[in-house]
């Protein structure tokens, strides 16, 4: 099987690329129904549409319309797909059998079925029947993706008792790119610079494009100007893109709640017992809105690996962080166009709560993604933790604890311990803190006879810390010496 050339037009993508060309130039008659999904903005429709045209597939994007109006569209463009006229169908089922028919053995792509299976609830299970042996779809060898941005509804399409369990060939999550893709995507060589608009657009590919109208900051000198200019400009569709984003999901009743959950874990209070004392809830009360907000991929839960039971909450979309730190506590002098002193007043805000947590979840995807030279074994799990020392009665926080894959009837292995700092130098005392935990984590059964004791920051080490790492025996016994991960290690591709 020839595997299809990727258009130019194209960025990345390219694992989803091979995946998607194999599903739909697959031979076998088993490959007929595969889920797409992703959230807003990740280029979903963009990759799909390439396919189509590459594949000469039919393609049609679902609105939020009524049955009636559903059918009637989706009607023309069956039409305009089989050379002209019009098809008027009664139901799904007739619709379906004539696309059937009409594509052959070919490709269907529907772009946001989450619109068509609200507006007919019954949708999936007519998929279902087409699908079955004796279905029409068997009988033309078509194959269909059905797409949508609506996270919860996609989800469930295959789960449980649904219609469409079990059909499909291939499940596929279009996600945003990764932090060192978005730099080349952005066009931006300086590491720091891309930390700096990493922290506010991620990775999503049509903020690069489409929001700003192609405009990227050339320097770090520019990069103030150009988040006045874009994030902050009211005239540019990024500066309510946030709002938008939670607006969208149809499950979000009440917007303020939402908004202040959003704000709170922004603000560094990311347990669930912080979140309600911050906006004067009791636990209970949020409980369903962060099972909607995870359901939507809006924020992330991860359990801290040495704090059985205790879990965090952190915000997927870096632009939402960005809009509940910054621009919701400063948004009548944004309205107002004053952005000049709104962005003046949080430069301090921003370092603390944007760019700094941003540059920890960056330095946690690098330590996931090294090879077996970095920590003398591939990661296995890599999570911010905390370590409870009784001696001095506080919490020692780690950022980054790198922990191997775990063994039947063996101590946990810990790889690394590490600590991240942005804007501060950093020193031996990091390392002291970092050392005190292993000792710590020993006495509670880990293994940690070979830890790396790491520091990573943004803003470099002292000499009496560089000396540490090069000091002689170093090479003898790694867990001696502390490891430094500067910008550059970070976004080295090497």
């Amino acid at each position: 099987m020839t595997a299809l050339a990727k258009p130019e037009r194209v960025f990345n993508r390219n694992r989803e690329w091979a995946g998607l060309t194999q599903f739909a130039t697959s031979p076998s008659p088993d490959v007929r129904l595969g889920i797409v999904s992703g959230r807003r903005r990740r280029g979903k429709t963009f990759l799909l549409d390439a396919l189509a045209d590459v594949v000469g597939g039919f393609f049609f994007t679902a609105t939020d319309a009524t049955e009636v109006e559903a059918l009637a569209g989706f009607g023309e463009a069956v039409a305009s797909y089989a050379g002209g006229g019009r098809y008027a169908f009664r139901d799904w089922d007739e619709a379906l059998e004539r696309l059937f028919t009409v594509v052959g053995d070919g490709l269907v792509v529907i772009d946001e079925f989450p619109y068509l299976s609200k507006a007919s609830p019954s949708l999936p299970s007519v998929l279902q029947r087409a699908l079955d042996p004796r279905g029409y779809a068997r009988k033309s060898a078509s194959r269909i993706l059905l797409c949508g941005s609506a996270m919860p509804v996609m989800g469930k399409l295959l789960s449980g008792n649904a219609p469409l369990r079990g059909r499909a060939s291939m499940e596929l999550i279009v996600r945003s790119l990764e932090y060192q893709d978005s730099a080349h995507f952005w066009g931006i060589d300086d590491p720091r610079l891309a930390v700096l608009v990493h922290s506010i657009v991620g990775g999503t590919p049509a903020y690069r494009r489409e929001f700003v109208a192609g405009d990227a900051p050339n320097s770090l000198a520019d990069f103030d100007s150009w988040v006045l200019r874009t994030v902050l400009n009211p005239q540019v569709p990024l500066f309510r893109e946030a709002r938008y984003l939670l607006a969208e999901e149809t499950e979000i009743r009440d917007a303020a709640l939402y908004h202040a959950v959003l704000g709170a874990i922004a603000g560094g209070h990311t347990t669930r017992g912080g979140i309600a004392n911050t906006i004067g809830r009791s636990s209970t009360d949020i409980g369903h809105p962060l099972s909607v907000l995870e359901d939507a991929q809006l924020i992330t839960r991860t359990i801290d690996p040495f704090s059985r039971g205790k879990s965090v909450y952190r915000i997927a979309e870096p632009l939402i962080v960005f809009y509940e730190a910054i621009m919701r506590r400063e948004w009548t002098r944004l309205e107002r166009g004053n952005t000049e002193a709104a962005w003046r007043n949080s430069q301090a805000t921003f370092r603390s709560q944007v760019v700094g947590p941003h540059f920890e979840e960056i330095c946690r995807e690098w330590a996931m993604s090294v090879g077996d030279e970095i920590f003398g074994d591939l990661p296995g799990h890599v999570a911010a933790a905390t370590v409870n020392d009784p001696r001095d009665k506080k919490q020692i926080q780690i950022d980054v604890a790198v922990l191997a894959p775990e063994e039947a009837g063996q101590p946990r292995r810990i790889l690394s311990l590490g600590e991240v700092k942005w804007d501060r130098t950093m020193t031996l005392g990091h390392v002291d803190r970092l050392r005190r935990a292993r000792e710590l984590l020993s006495a509670k059964g880990y293994d940690t006879s070979r830890t790396l004791l790491a520091c990573y920051s943004g803003a470099g080490f002292d000499e009496n810390l560089r000396a540490a790492a090069t000091a002689p025996g170093s090479a003898v016994n790694r867990a001696d010496a502390p490891m430094l991960v500067d910008l550059n290690t970070i976004y080295s591709r090497a």
